[in-house]
Formats: structure tokens, C-alpha cells, sequence
């Protein structure tokens, strides 16, 4: 149908946009993202999204999500560090730590020992069990490391790895 027999119809044609030059054509889905394309956070969510996405699919089978590994990992290497400590280096609220912990002490993953020093904090050890597992979840996570690699290329990994290592 033209522009013409459209507008006569009672529709209008979709306009191309002024301003970086992305139309609603641009995406493969038709929908333009207009200032979007130029935002670098957009594109690091975007990213973050298809990593999540990998990650859970790579891992799907020992059923262990990328917050649950990076607490295993960080535990795991510091055996006896504090909740308080792990939220923090992590970044992850206080509260959702707890109930983190909780579900990855019901696996028998982690366990919580009461801290000689502060009677009020607990120390985290991962278990037997935890540590075993951490080593197959490790060996998955590097799976998904290879997607990533796959996806974007080794040096451009390299690189971003480098760009946001001030955010670690």
C-alpha cells in the first residue's frame, strides 16, 4: 500500500527520524531505538542480558544462577569471611544475601559457623559437597566464558575485561 492510499485509508506511513539516524526500520524486529544506539548503557544491559541468558543456559543443568556463583566463588576463596564482607565486595543487599545463603545452605553448599570474634556474624565456609561442586561449576562457567569469546571475539573479550575492571 503507498503513503497516499494509506493516509486515505486512515493510516500513516512511519516516518524515518531526524537526530543519530535511527529509524523504526533500524532493528531486525522494525523498531528503531532512535538515541538508544548511542548510549553505552543500554548496550552493557543489552549485553548483560544475553550473558544472564548464556550463563543460566550453560549452568542450567546444576541449576546455579550467576549471583549464586559469584557468592560460591568468592567463598570458596576466602573460606571464613563474613556475610557483612561478602555482600559488600559484592555488592549485593544484605537482605538478599541472607535468603541466598539460606537456599545454598539447604543444598548443603555453604554453612554458616558463628564467628569467634562477634558472636553476632557468621563465617562462611562452603562444605564438602560445596567445594566439589564449586569445581564442576567452574568448569561450566568457563564453558560459558567461551560463548562470551565466541560471541564478541578474544581480543574485543580481553578488552572489555580490561575496560571493566575498574568496576571489580
Amino acid at each position: 500500500m503507498t503513503a497516499t492510499a494509506s493516509r486515505a485509508h486512515g493510516r500513516h506511513a512511519p516516518r524515518k527520524r531526524a537526530g543519530n539516524g535511527a529509524a523504526p526500520g533500524d532493528g531486525a524486529d522494525g523498531v528503531g531505538l532512535d538515541a538508544l544506539v548511542g548510549h553505552a548503557g543500554y548496550a552493557v544491559r543489552r549485553f548483560q542480558i544475553w550473558i544472564f541468558q548464556d550463563f543460566i543456559k550453560t549452568l542450567g543443568e546444576v541449576d546455579i544462577r550467576p549471583t549464586q556463583y559469584s557468592v560460591l566463588t568468592v567463598i570458596g576463596a576466602n573460606p571464613g569471611l563474613s556475610q557483612m564482607a561478602v555482600a559488600k565486595r559484592l555488592g549485593i543487599e544484605r537482605a538478599r544475601l541472607v535468603h541466598l545463603l539460606d537456599g545454598l545452605e539447604q543444598r548443603k553448599l555453604v554453612k554458616r559457623i558463628k564467628s569467634k570474634q562477634d558472636r553476632r556474624s557468621h563465617a562462611l565456609h562452603l562444605t564438602t559437597q560445596g567445594e566439589t561442586a564449586l569445581t564442576k561449576f567452574k568448569r561450566l562457567a568457563a564453558a560459558h566464558e567461551r560463548h562470551v569469546e565466541a560471541k564478541i571475539g578474544k581480543e574485543n573479550r580481553a578488552q572489555l575485561l580490561r575496560i571493566l575492571s575498574g568496576f571489580t
